[in-house]
C-alpha cells in the first residue's frame, strides 16, 4: 500500500505541490526599490530565490538572496540577476521534478508555462513535508540539504542508478537484452526465408552489416536526442506526432545520402543495376524507420512508465534491425523477380 503510495505522489503533477507564493522583481527595479518593495509587503513563508519577471510575467531571471543581500542599493536588478534559469515545464511530473534536484542541485526551482511565465515554485522544504505523508521518514531526519541521503528521501535513489550491486544491474539491464537476441534471431530467420535472392545475388549478403550499422547509429543518435528532449519533462501523445514527423524527414535526408553514396560505391565495384537500388532504397527506408522508432520508443516506455534510460536502446536497435532488412530483402526480392 505505501508503494502505491509513493508511486501516485510521484506521478503527480508537480504544479499541483507548488508554492505561488512567489516573490517576483522587476529588472528595471534597483535593488533598493526591490528591498522597499519587500519591506511593505513582506512575502511568506522561506525565500530561497528571488525571480526576476517582465510586465507579462514572463520568467527573465533569478536573483540569489545573497546577490540581492550585498549588492549596491543603486545598482539596477537586471545587472545582478541570473539570466540562464533552469525551469521546470507546467507539465512536469513529482519524478521529473526529483530528477532535477538531482542533476542541478539547487534548492528551488520555478515552473513556468509554455509562454514562459512563472506560475509557481517548487523547493526542497515542500518535498520533504509532503514525503513524510506518503510513508517516508520521520521528519526530523529530513533536513534540507543537497546531499545524497536527501534526494534519496525524495524518492531518487541515486545507488540504483550507480548500481553498487551486480547483481541489481544485472536484474535490470539483462531482460532488455532479450529485445537484442531477438532481433539478431529475426534477422537470421529473415536470411534464411530470402536464401534465394542472396543466392542469386550473392553481393546483396556483402552489404548487410553497413546497411544494419547505418540504421543502428542514427537510431542511437535518435534515442539519445529523445532522451534529451524526455528529461524533466512528461511524455505526452501530442507532442509525440510533430517530434517523429520531423525525425521522418531528417531520416529520410540521412538515408537518401548514405543510400547514394554506398550505392555509387556498390555500383562501381560490381555493376549490378539491382543492388544498386536494393542499397538506395534499403538504406534510405531503413534509416527513416530507425529515426523514427529512436524518437517513439522512448517516449512509448515512458507512457507505460518504464525507464527509457535503461529499455529504449535495445529495444529501438532490436526494432531497427528488423524493419532495415525487411525493407532491404523485400526491395531486393521485388527488383529480382
Amino acid at each position: 500500500m505505501r508503494t502505491r503510495i509513493r508511486e501516485a505522489f510521484f506521478g503527480d503533477p508537480v504544479i499541483r505541490h507548488a508554492r505561488r507564493d512567489v516573490v517576483r522583481l522587476r529588472a528595471e527595479q534597483t535593488v533598493g526599490e526591490a528591498l522597499a518593495a519587500m519591506r511593505q509587503q513582506p512575502p511568506e513563508g522561506r525565500i530561497i530565490y528571488f525571480y526576476v519577471v517582465d510586465a507579462e510575467g514572463r520568467l527573465e531571471g533569478v536573483v540569489p538572496t545573497r546577490r540581492l543581500l550585498l549588492s549596491p542599493l543603486e545598482k539596477p536588478v537586471a545587472d545582478i540577476m541570473v539570466r540562464q534559469v533552469i525551469t521546470l515545464p507546467l507539465d512536469a511530473t513529482v519524478l521529473d521534478a526529483c530528477e532535477f534536484f538531482v542533476l542541478h542541485r539547487l534548492l528551488a526551482f520555478p515552473i513556468v508555462d509554455e509562454q514562459r511565465r512563472l506560475v509557481g515554485v517548487i523547493d526542497v522544504d515542500l518535498y520533504t513535508e509532503k514525503l513524510s505523508r506518503t510513508g517516508g521518514r520521520q521528519g526530523k531526519e529530513l533536513d534540507v540539504r543537497p546531499s545524497d541521503d536527501l534526494f534519496q528521501l525524495i524518492g531518487v535513489h541515486l545507488a540504483r542508478a550507480r548500481q553498487t550491486s551486480p547483481l541489481a544491474a544485472f536484474r535490470g539491464r539483462f531482460p532488455w537484452l532479450l529485445c537484442n537476441m531477438a532481433g539478431g534471431l529475426l534477422a537470421a530467420l529473415l536470411s534464411w526465408v530470402f536464401e534465394a535472392e542472396l543466392q542469386r545475388v550473392v553481393a546483396l549478403a556483402l552489404f548487410i552489416p553497413v546497411v544494419l550499422a547505418l540504421a543502428e547509429s542514427v537510431s542511437t543518435q535518435s534515442v539519445s536526442l529523445a532522451l534529451q528532449v524526455l528529461h524533466g519533462k512528461s511524455a505526452t501523445w501530442l507532442a509525440l506526432g510533430p517530434q517523429l514527423g520531423r525525425e521522418l524527414l531528417t531520416g529520410l535526408l540521412m538515408g537518401g545520402a548514405c543510400g547514394v553514396l554506398v550505392g555509387v560505391v556498390a555500383w562501381g565495384w560490381l555493376g549490378q543495376p539491382a543492388v544498386l537500388w536494393s542499397l538506395l532504397g534499403g538504406i534510405t527506408g531503413g534509416v527513416a524507420g530507425a529515426a523514427v522508432l529512436g524518437i517513439a520508443v522512448p517516449n512509448l516506455l515512458r507512457l507505460l512508465a518504464l525507464d527509457p534510460h535503461i529499455a529504449a536502446g535495445p529495444v529501438a536497435l532490436a526494432l531497427s534491425d528488423v524493419l532495415t532488412l525487411l525493407i532491404y530483402f523485400n526491395l531486393a526480392h521485388a527488383l529480382l523477380t
